[in-house]
């Protein structure tokens, strides 16, 4: 390897350069790795530190959330069996109010508006039963109150659906009449 070595350079061993850095270049050098370390430190050292805020942002959402006192328990937060009935509850009260909606016109309106109010009353009842719930434990009464709101909202809206077909019935009786 080392007939290699000779080989390859042979007599260019006369073109290197052997001569000796000027004064000062190890000083220079030092200084100029020393400025890139610290570029490297600070632009390592903002990831991290951008990480960490996000991750106690995240904490002090999460961790605030369970702190507001105005924000209760719903069911779903309950059990998953209690997630589904809540589930089943709101969908069944959205459909109830697509249909009403569909079928809202000028002279139902005060009708409409009279059941809206209702479930406004009970929708203001639910909340305050959240907030019953989260201080009781999860108390089965409270459990039990809340349920009964969701039912007496389906019942107060399919009743409204109710009236709005017996008025478009008699419209369609009186309109066949004349």
């Amino acid at each position: 390897m080392k007939n290699d070595l000779e080989k390859l350079y042979g007599d260019k061993h006369r073109d290197f350069d052997l001569r000796e850095p000027d004064a000062g270049h190890f000083e220079r050098f030092q200084a100029r790795l020393k400025k890139q370390e610290n570029k490297k430190s600070k632009v390592i050292y903002w990831p991290w530190l951008s990480v960490a805020a996000a991750i106690l942002i995240i904490f002090g959402v999460w961790y605030g959330k369970d702190l507001n006192p105005n924000k209760g328990l719903e069911l779903a937060d309950v059990s998953p069996k209690m997630e589904e009935t809540q589930s089943f509850f709101m969908q069944t009260i959205q459909k109830e109010i697509k249909a009403i909606e569909e079928n809202k016109n000028p002279e139902n309106q005060k009708i409409i508006d009279d059941a809206f109010a209702q479930l406004n009353i009970l929708e203001k009842d639910y909340k305050k039963l959240t907030l019953e719930l989260k201080e009781s434990s999860e108390d089965k009464r409270v459990i039990f109150a809340m349920i009964t709101n969701f039912q007496k909202r389906i019942e107060i809206l399919q009743n409204l659906m109710e009236k709005l077909e017996d008025i478009e019935r008699i419209k369609e009786q009186k309109q066949q009449l004349l």
